[in-house]
């Protein structure tokens, strides 16, 4: 049989709500004339993923479909109208919205605008994860917070992998870093570059972030990347300063303090510059397990509940 007939696999979701199991796609089709047909090699899966799949997150397709907003492979056809990737690139996307289905497939079609090549020094599993937390890393930081060096930054929630993103990427850009993780991810964080990493479980940790900066006022920009964490977070904030949330929940603020709720957007051109960001060594990605396909119900259950370490990732091809 033809390879180009054989129907591609993936692992997806046939109603919103249902469980996560493999699924027979079809054939892929060519791409159209501003996209490109990706053979799939590693794809990230984060908690995101859940809000797809439980539908609070309108990715663009609908079931019967495969999961998954993040992947890394290689260029297979581009269409007619690309003129600046060919067949056989090495590359990584945050496809939104979806023109088929998802990343957690054989083979994957997008927007020849939302891609970035991967970087040489990175492996398929970390090039799969990279788009989704560096993306919003750089549009909290550099977007919303307008990070400037020198600043004091408070990252609450750092141990995860979008966290630990942020940290790197606010060390980049100059900032005095404070952190917050579990006591598992300290030394790690210590190792991105933050200058103090507090256990998040003791109840008096804004407090202690007030003491480490300047006159006790505390830091003048904040990220939150813990649920339900915004509120503590703002307790570390100077008046004045400015509070940025990644989990959907502004707190009520106060002493003039501005803060946002910031959801990732998809972004070829920014993407491809934090790709020269991780080729410098100044970002990296922890990926803490990998999975085949068939176990992507089991590796979305570990993403959701945080106990991975780092990134779960996919392997939908020899990454070799």
């Amino acid at each position: 049989m033809d390879r180009n007939e054989i129907n591609m696999q993936g692992a997806g979701i046939t109603a919103i709500g249902g469980s996560v199991h493999v699924l027979d796609l079809g054939q892929p089709g060519g791409p159209a004339s501003d996209e490109v047909l990706i053979v799939v090699k590693a794809a990230g899966v984060g908690n995101w993923d859940d809000l797809v799949r439980t539908g609070q997150w309108n990715v663009g397709a609908t079931p019967p479909m495969a999961l998954g907003v993040e992947a890394a492979g290689v260029i297979e056809a581009v269409g007619d109208e690309v003129t600046n990737l060919a067949p056989g690139d090495e590359v990584m996307t945050h496809p939104l919205p979806l023109r088929r289905q998802g990343t957690w497939a054989d083979k994957l079609i997008a927007p020849a605008v939302l891609i970035a090549r991967k970087p040489r020094n990175a492996s398929w599993e970390s090039a799969a994860a990279f788009p989704v937390p560096a993306l919003t890393a750089e549009q909290v930081l550099g977007e919303t917070l307008q990070v400037r060096k020198g600043e004091w930054v408070l990252v609450h929630g750092a141990g995860g992998v979008t966290g630990g993103v942020i940290v790197q990427l606010a060390v980049a850009k100059g900032a005095v870093v404070i952190a917050t993780a579990s006591s598992a991810s300290a030394e790690r964080l210590r190792r991105y570059g933050a200058m103090a990493v507090l256990d998040h479980h003791n109840a008096e940790w804004p407090t202690k972030v007030r003491e480490l900066t300047d006159s006790g006022a505390g830091v003048s920009a904040a990220v939150n990347a813990a649920r339900g964490g915004a509120k503590g977070a703002l307790q570390a904030v100077a008046r004045g300063g400015r509070l940025a949330t990644i989990t959907g929940d502004p707190p009520q603020t106060e002493s003039g303090i501005t803060a946002w709720s910031v959801y990732v957007r998809p972004d070829g051109a920014r993407l491809e510059a934090l790709a020269e960001s991780f080729a410098a060594g100044q970002i990296s990605i922890h990926v803490a397990a990998t999975y085949p396909v068939e176990d992507a119900a089991v590796a979305l259950a570990a993403a959701v509940s945080g106990r991975v370490g780092g990134a779960a990732v996919l392997v939908m091809r020899e990454s070799t």
